[in-house]
């Protein structure tokens, strides 16, 4: 099983390696991506995340019920964010975002094969709880992959002012452009993390006869949800980007982070529980 986490780690540095020179600046006689064929590179992706589906669909749904321990948390996160990266075509037009996404995924896909740290959860035979989980993940690797496109078009506009973009940047699509899909995938990830407190609160209920638990993942994720759905309102009637954007993203998304991969994070490594 080892090999095969090997290989999707592999995968994704392959990916990152062709990806590269596009955001590096060299000229297209020293890119990488000329050594790897075209065929071979449109390929290499589309395997990782299928090694890494299947690795990840092993580590967590477990002959003894779904395992969803911090590492696996982190690998599947992982995973659905370069997914969301790739299928957006976000990689394409951004290859910088690939540069961060893939080797970050690689990282947290080996992350179950070095570190056992089982942790069961207790309602997986629940199909609410199920579904809740699923669209909880989706919600965070939205959020995820807006942050980090945020931060590069923050990037691109402060090189753009200043007259530093590299000739390659002439391919990039415009700003504007950009920040447009940038609210769509915000949009998006705020209509899947709403479905999630809506399905947690169904969920809660059922199992303890109330919508909500107040705890420090639904304080967390209700300031996330608050946060972009500030953002948003701010977007349509203010007209928010630039910086005063992304601050709003970077917040919501910490507070996301905290609600749920950042408390496993205490609870499991930190605490041992």
């Amino acid at each position: 099983m080892i090999l095969l986490h090997v290989m999707v780690v592999a995968l994704y540095g392959l990916t990152a390696y062709a990806l590269w020179p596009a955001t590096a600046g060299h000229g297209a006689s020293g890119r990488p991506a000329d050594r790897v064929p075209a065929g071979v590179v449109a390929w290499l992706l589309p395997m990782a995340l299928l090694l890494h589906a299947w690795i990840g669909w092993h580590d967590v749904a477990t002959p003894e019920g779904l395992d969803l321990s911090f590492v696996n948390a982190v690998s599947v996160v992982a995973g659905l964010v370069a997914a969301v990266a790739w299928i957006s075509g976000l990689l394409a037009t951004l290859p910088a975002v690939g540069t961060v996404v893939l080797p970050i995924a690689a990282v947290a896909s080996l992350l179950p094969a070095l570190i056992v740290n089982v942790h069961r959860f207790n309602y997986s035979g629940d199909t609410l709880a199920a579904v809740h989980v699923a669209i909880a993940l989706g919600a965070y690797a939205m959020f995820l992959v807006a942050a980090l496109q945020a931060l590069v078009l923050m990037g691109l506009e402060k090189r753009l002012r200043r007259r530093m973009l590299e000739p390659e940047a002439s391919a990039v699509p415009p700003l504007l452009t950009l920040e447009r899909f940038l609210f769509r995938l915000i949009a998006v990830g705020f209509l899947l993390l709403t479905l999630t407190l809506a399905s947690g609160m169904l969920f809660t209920e059922q199992l303890f006869g109330k919508p909500l638990v107040f705890n420090h993942k639904s304080v967390f994720s209700v300031l996330g949800w608050l946060t972009f759905g500030a953002l948003l309102i701010g977007r349509w009637r203010y007209g928010w980007r630039g910086r005063v954007a992304l601050r709003w993203i970077i917040a919501g998304t910490v507070f996301l982070f905290l609600a749920y991969l950042g408390s496993k994070f205490v609870l499991e490594v930190l605490l041992g529980r």
